[in-house]
C-alpha cells in the first residue's frame, strides 16, 4: 500500500510539472496577451495544486502547512484572474 501511495505522489508531482511546462509553452502562441495570461494562470494554478497535493500524499505529517498552501493558491490565483479580467474590460483605467 505504501508503494502505491508513493507512486501516486510521484504521479501528482510529474503531472504538476507537465501543467507548468504546458502553460509556459502557450506563451509562444500567436494569440492575444490576455489569452496567453489566462492559459498561463490556469495551468500554473493546476500545476501548483497538483505538486502541493503530491507533496501532501508523500509527507502527510505536514498536512496543515500544505493544506494552507493549497487554499492560498486557489484563492489568490482566482483573485488575480478576476483583477486581470476587470482591468482588461475597463481598458486599464482602474
Amino acid at each position: 500500500m505504501k508503494l502505491a501511495i508513493e507512486w501516486f505522489g510521484n504521479l501528482c508531482l510529474i503531472g504538476g510539472t507537465i501543467f507548468w511546462l504546458w502553460g509556459t509553452v502557450q506563451l509562444l502562441a500567436r494569440r492575444s496577451v490576455l489569452y496567453k495570461l489566462h492559459g498561463l494562470s490556469v495551468s500554473d494554478t493546476l500545476g501548483s495544486l497538483a505538486i502541493v497535493f503530491g507533496l501532501l500524499v508523500r509527507i502527510p505529517a505536514e498536512w496543515p502547512l500544505l493544506l494552507l498552501a493549497m487554499i492560498s493558491l486557489a484563492v489568490w490565483n482566482t483573485m488575480l484572474g478576476y483583477v486581470l479580467a476587470y482591468c482588461s474590460s475597463t481598458g486599464g483605467d482602474a
